[in-house]
């Protein structure tokens, strides 16, 4: 895909939103200062370029498995994988869902051998902050956690993209709901690896859009739904595309490994 193609791509998402009729679904949008990822996707380049295989690993709790999706196909890691593959029609890319309901990051990091490495993922995918916010869990050795867990994938050669949490009435009702999401930046930035920063994704739907929770939000208050998981993979993909394809003299066509 080219440079003006993938311009266009995520220029489109960036287009004013028109009124909407009742009952009509929203238009997924999002402007390309919060979409856009920090660093180039070294590794799924170099994999991207050589027509290797890509497998993608996402790990993360509830809003990775798909709570509050009508199926498993309307996960955030499902729909991923559809729009990847739209974009890339010759390439094979396999899109591992690996999140598990209610766990923290300590629970997260016990499955990352079995579940993450395992697999020789190129790009993993790490959602995570929500439930310990949700359950007002001290967050003073989380950065500690976070780092841990990135030098894992980071030895294992893959690419990282940290995912914060929903921005959702259960969640932004916590006091430490902001301080989450800043502690996952400051560390994505520290680590140098990048950050989809779905709060700001959200909250921009609500607060700029002024779309209404029950729009993206499951009846629960904290799941996302069908159309939301869709919208964020569509955004999501668009800025993998984007990372991936950036003019990079660094990215070479050798697999890492």
């Amino acid at each position: 895909m080219s440079t003006l193609a993938v311009a266009a791509l995520l220029a489109g998402l960036a287009l004013p939103v028109p009124a909407r009729a009742e009952g009509v679904p929203p238009r997924c949008h999002v402007s390309l200062d919060v979409a856009r990822l920090a660093n180039p996707l070294v590794r799924f380049a170099q994999r991207l370029a050589a027509g290797e295989p890509i497998t993608i690993v996402a790990i993360g709790s509830s809003s990775t498995a798909g709570s509050g999706a009508s199926s498993p196909a309307a996960s955030y890691p499902s729909r991923l994988q559809v729009e990847l593959n739209q974009r890339f029609p010759r390439q094979k890319i396999t899109v591992l869902n690996r999140g598990v309901g209610g766990e923290e990051i300590k629970d997260m990091l016990k499955r990352f051998e079995g579940a993450v490495m395992a697999e020789k993922p190129d790009l993993v995918l790490w959602q995570l902050g929500t439930n310990s916010v949700i359950r007002d869990h001290a967050l003073v050795d989380h950065g500690a956690s976070i780092r841990d867990g990135v030098n894992v994938i980071k030895l294992a050669g893959a690419d990282v993209i940290l995912v914060d949490p929903q921005f959702a009435p259960k969640v932004i009702a916590k006091p430490d709901a902001e301080r989450m999401v800043d502690l996952i930046a400051v560390t994505a930035k520290t680590e140098n690896v990048d950050l989809f920063r779905r709060f700001a994704v959200m909250r921009r739907w609500h607060n700029v859009e002024h779309l209404p929770f029950e729009s993206f939000v499951s009846p629960d208050g904290l799941h996302m739904n069908d159309w939301s998981y869709a919208c964020i993979a569509k955004v999501l993909a668009a800025a993998i595309v984007e990372a991936a394809t950036r003019p990079l003299s660094s990215v070479s066509a050798k697999p890492a490994r």
